[in-house]
């Protein structure tokens, strides 16, 4: 099992508010989850980045 740390960015302004450690073991599609942005002021989807 390979845990590799992540940046979780704002799909709106872009900012990576959030880091994950995830495992990366047969993984083919990027992480997608609700969170609050600070930035924005409100929940929106925030993706996986390297």
């Amino acid at each position: 099992m390979t845990v590799s740390k992540t940046s979780l960015a704002c799909s709106e302004c872009g900012s990576r508010n959030y880091s994950k450690a995830i495992n990366s073991t047969n993984r083919t599609t990027r992480l997608e989850i609700n969170k609050f942005c600070k930035y924005c002021g409100k929940h929106t989807v925030h993706k996986e980045t390297k």
